[in-house]
């Protein structure tokens, strides 16, 4: 049983359909419920911070993926990420089951360069220490050979249903309606998103393939262009003038001062004051896998979820 951690969000959402369009046998376990699309899915409520709740929800299960995502607030993360993943790694070992963990890239920090699955964890952050720690509790599991497990990492993303992205937030959301971009950092550093139905196939091949375990890998991406071109993209496929308005971090913390969850992008203002690259070549080859290109994520979002 194929068993998602945190369902109802992009990355969740876009795996089980990759599961359930392959016939696989689905449990979706969640605070907040779900009405399941087909026979063989089925949604029981947990939630993963108490044990007791999380290992009777996931009985049985033989993938577990965890998907699941924090209040944006780093107080909010240091406190319950630990308990949190303590709590999958004992539910995973509980059924003998495989751990998929969708991860970010905070830990790696300021990288000059692109970042890699090799690349060293130095962040400057405190969302990013934590998943650094968290990612580390996982590792050391893994090679003490108590669990067969992976962690898969993807860029910023696009592609949401949630508007739980920047860039469709403030790009594509804003074209669709010929109203003025935003843009955060500087427009002529590069910038890398990952594309949500990608994610779900690439956590969906993970999931199929056991030999892929005890590793971490960068799920399937675009190479990285410029934020004006992003926009200039966008414009054009919305067939609207490329206009935007750039944030910068002033901007963004006397925003904050009014919104904690824009105060918790904050201390994330480097990934867009510099070029932020990110290599997902290892998995490409691996499975013969050719990420979305931005020109087809963005049209396929201005056909359904943000139309023009």
């Amino acid at each position: 049983m194929h068993t998602i951690l945190g369902a109802g969000g992009p990355v969740a959402n876009a795996l089980t359909l990759e599961l359930e369009n392959n016939n696989q046998t689905v449990r979706l376990i969640s605070r907040k419920p779900i009405i399941p699309a087909k026979a063989n899915t089925t949604w029981q409520k947990a939630d993963l911070l108490n044990y007791d709740e999380l290992s009777a929800a996931a009985k049985g299960a033989t993938v577990i993926y965890l998907c699941a995502g924090l209040v944006y607030d780093k107080n909010i993360w240091r406190e319950q990420w630990p308990i949190l993943m303590q709590n999958v790694i004992n539910v995973t070992k509980q059924n003998n089951a495989r751990l998929i963990f969708f991860d970010n890239v905070y830990m790696y920090g300021l990288v000059n360069g692109p970042m890699t699955e090799e690349t060293p964890y130095n962040p400057i952050s405190e969302k990013g220490k934590i998943r650094a720690g968290i990612a580390d509790m996982l590792m050391d599991e893994i090679k003490a050979g108590n669990i067969q497990a992976s962690i898969a990492r993807a860029a910023d993303f696009y592609g949401t249903n949630s508007m739980n992205s920047f860039f469709d937030m403030m790009v594509l959301d804003k074209f669709s309606k010929k109203q003025t971009a935003q843009w955060m950092g500087d427009v002529n550093k590069l910038h890398t998103f990952s594309y949500i139905p990608d994610m779900g196939k690439a956590m969906y091949l993970l999931g199929q393939n056991p030999d892929t375990d005890n590793q971490i890998w960068h799920l399937p991406t675009a190479k990285p262009i410029t934020g004006r071109a992003f926009i200039e993209l966008a414009a054009a496929i919305y067939n609207t003038k490329p206009s935007y308005m750039r944030i910068n971090k002033l901007m963004l913390f006397m925003i904050g001062l009014f919104d904690k969850l824009i105060m918790g992008t904050v201390e994330m203002y480097y990934q867009h004051s510099n070029d932020y690259v990110f290599d997902s070549s290892k998995f490409e080859k691996a499975f013969n896998f050719k990420p979305t290109s931005y020109r087809d994520g963005i049209k396929h979002m201005a056909e359904t979820l943000y139309k023009g």
